[in-house]
């Protein structure tokens, strides 16, 4: 890194990929409970994050995802505001790891902070409590750690869960927080009841959980096996405040809340270890699925010495176990084509059932990976799995084999489209079929990720609908043959539309269980032919989809390297769709958090025709292509030419991109990152690591009001405001 703290153009553009790919697999663990990638793979890609943000701590932003607990909330439920913040847990995966907790813990703390209470780890969904006078007010889900979806009528079905808390000196108030599961053996009972309606079956028992917890019905929820066990406290209000995590619990156990028996309070690491290795061994024990022990300082003194960081609490650390492993068979090697081209092959196995979910496909990543790890058809092959969807293939049990196992041969062609892959740069490892504009199966992944709610946010046009507007049955005619018409969909076109309905992991078609056959559905038209209501709601987000901010738009393009944190930067630095397209690379690079790298696939990207069209057609339906200006905006001076600012943390009356084109209609540049060229850091709550470079540099520092001032009355009238930090 420069001494002027800009983050070379590699670690930030690895830094964006990786940003996108944890916020993906978030929505898709914490809203959709369809998650897509192990908790192993999660935990990489997360601690690569952390590693880049420690090297270049320009990149640890307010929206990063190591700044953020859980996910956004589903959007089905109403939203209610958290007592008190869920924070989430840092992970070790290893002994050394646990040591150099405890050591931390041992330096930061003013006082000796053991005794340790060490407890499961519960593989379920993170939920919060509100009794008022003894009575259960509400239930929430942990959502992103501040608002969550109110699920208040179905957690009253929950056996376990008391409406009203008995015994003596009960909190006037109280918000308790734990974990709800099914249990593993109800789970088994459940997927097959469900695969006996024609249902699809819960991939494992967290998502059934979560599944069965987000029902609109309540009646659904009853009738399925959910349990809980609270494991901390949030607000304790109007009563005698115990003075440790362990006297909590038996505070909770008296008022008839369920908590778990299997916790431990130990004295130090020797003890700490054994209880981990103790579960390790005796993994399957509990009723419960688990994927590691939570490790917690019991006294509360002890934990508000510690604090918290950002996103979570510094006396409390969560162990991992490693994945499970189990053998099975490969019965065959297939490849499925991703939105921007890649042909990902993944095995398909005799069915098995690995931490409590079956599993029949793994993935394989590219051909590079199937050589190298030594597989065929046929093989009995080690599999691993932590809680997720695709399981990896580890290596072949070559001991077994029996002389009919074949090679995988890589396909030559794209298996949807014809056309002949290739690799887009020498030494590659990943094929790609590049016939971007007219592969059936890229254009439904884009179209799909188009939907996302990071993108248009267009909630109706999930997989199934994607692949029905893009892969309709013969004889009729894809509707949507590339983005571009995307808004020019109408009730009248969409109303015929039968599809077969396809695995949004393989792209193959789903079968009925019942005949075998393929399932086709109609998904825009009910039994008369009208349109139904499915169409009719598509069609109303489709019109609130043009009005999103110009960041949203950037990301529904599927430009390569564009995640949410790109499209972001370039958005507060351009402010139009038009000032994108005709940038020259050196002002993209320009933009803080871009890069020469993007940048030139940004600019690439605009100069293919069929590209541009898209945003022809897009603007042409009035899609909104430019952020515009706060009220009465242009009548303002630039009062700010010339000046730099970063704005961080959480303002009141603004979010972050009102903020920054409030500044930017004055003339001003909002960057990314705290140098010694900013000329005013704007410092909302939770400022973060932004806050502190500005300390170190002695830069400026607004709140609000000094905002609203720099606003109203330019610069001068801010610096009376401003604090300065002195060395």
């Amino acid at each position: 890194m420069s001494e002027q703290g800009i983050v070379p153009g590699a670690a930030s553009q690895r830094h964006a990929e990786l940003s996108e790919l944890v916020e993906d697999a978030r929505r898709r663990y914490y809203v959709e409970d369809r998650p897509t990638v192990s908790d192993a793979q999660f935990d990489a890609w997360f601690n690569e994050l952390l590693a880049l943000e420690e090297a270049h701590p320009e990149l640890r932003t307010p929206d990063s995802p190591t700044q953020k607990v859980g996910a956004p909330t589903s959007g089905d439920f109403a939203k209610v505001e958290h007592l008190a913040k869920l924070e989430s847990l840092d992970n070790v995966f290893d002994a050394e790891g646990m040591t150099a907790w405890l050591a931390r813990a041992e330096r930061l703390a003013e006082h000796d902070p053991g005794p340790y209470l060490c407890e499961l780890k519960i593989d379920g969904l993170a939920i919060a409590l509100v009794y008022r006078d003894g009575r259960l007010e509400r239930g929430a889900t942990r959502g992103d750690g501040r608002v969550g979806d109110d699920v208040t009528a179905n957690v009253r079905t929950i056996k376990g869960i008391p409406h009203r808390l008995t015994g003596d000196d009960v909190p006037s108030l109280v918000e308790v927080r734990g974990e709800v599961y099914i249990p593993v053996e109800d789970f088994g009972k459940l997927n097959e009841e469900l695969v006996e309606q024609g249902k699809p079956p819960f991939a494992n028992p967290r998502n059934s959980a979560a599944g069965t917890l987000r029902q609109k019905d309540p009646r659904v929820t009853a009738r399925r096996p959910l349990r809980m066990l609270v494991h901390g406290v949030g607000v304790w209000e109007g009563a005698a405040e115990p003075q440790a995590q362990s006297q909590v619990y038996d505070r909770l156990r008296e008022f008839g809340l369920p908590v778990s028996d299997l916790y431990r309070v130990v004295g130090g690491l020797d003890e700490i270890n054994d209880y981990i290795e103790h579960y390790r061994r005796h993994r399957h024990d509990p009723a419960y699925e688990i994927d590691g022990v939570v490790v917690k300082v019991d006294r509360f003194r002890e934990q508000r010495e510690l604090g918290s960081t950002s996103r979570a609490p510094r006396w409390a650390i969560a162990y991992k176990y490693p994945p499970q492993e189990v053998n099975t068979e490969l019965l065959d090697i297939q490849v499925g084509v991703g939105r921007t081209g890649r042909v990902t092959p993944f095995g398909v196995m005799a069915p098995v059932v690995v931490a409590g979910s079956t599993v029949v496909r793994a993935t394989l990543h590219n051909a590079s990976v199937v050589a190298k790890k030594g597989v065929l058809i046929g093989d009995t092959v080690v599999l691993r799995k932590a809680g997720d969807v695709i399981p990896e293939i580890i290596a072949p049990v070559t001991d077994l084999r029996d002389g009919s196992e074949r090679a995988f041969e890589m396909p030559v062609v794209c298996p949807e489209c014809g056309t002949a892959l290739a690799y887009e740069r020498e030494g590659d490892a990943d094929l790609r079929c590049p016939n971007a504009r007219g592969c059936p199966a890229q254009i439904r992944e884009r179209l799909f990720f188009a939907a996302h709610r990071d993108a248009l946010d267009i909630r109706g046009l999930g997989y199934v609908a994607a692949t029905a507007l893009s892969q309709p049955l013969p004889p009729q005619e894809p509707v949507v043959r590339t983005e571009a018409d995307l808004f020019d969909l109408t009730l009248e076109r969409l109303v015929p539309i039968r599809s077969v309905v396809r695995d949004q992991d393989s792209g193959l078609p789903k079968l009925d269980p019942k005949t075998g056959e393929e399932k086709v559905v109609s998904l825009f038209s009910n039994a008369d032919g009208r349109p139904s209501q499915n169409a009719h709601r598509l069609i109303e987000q489709l019109e609130l989809a043009k009005e999103r901010p110009l960041a949203q738009i950037l990301v529904a393009l599927s430009i390569r390297h564009v995640g949410p944190p790109t499209a972001r930067d370039l958005a507060a630095a351009m402010g139009s769709i038009e000032a994108v397209m005709n940038a020259s690379e050196e002002e993209l690079a320009a933009v803080d958090g871009i890069g020469p790298r993007v940048a030139a696939t940004i600019k690439e990207w605009f100069e293919v025709d069929w590209h541009r069209e898209i945003v022809t057609r897009w603007r042409r339906a009035g899609v909104r292509m430019r952020d515009e200006a706060p009220v009465g905006v242009e009548q303002v001076a630039k009062t700010l030419d010339g000046l730099t600012f970063v704005v961080t943390g959480t303002l009141s009356q603004y979010t972050r991109d009102q903020a920054a084109a409030e500044l930017t209609s004055r003339g001003g540049k909002v960057t990314g990152s705290v140098s010694k060229k900013t000329s005013f850091l704007i410092a909302g709550e939770d400022a973060g690591s932004k806050y502190d470079k500005a300390v170190s540099l002695q830069i400026p520092i607004l709140d609000e009001a000094g905002l609203r001032a720099l606003l109203d009355g330019g610069p001068e009238a801010a610096a009376k405001l401003a604090v300065t930090p002195e060395e």
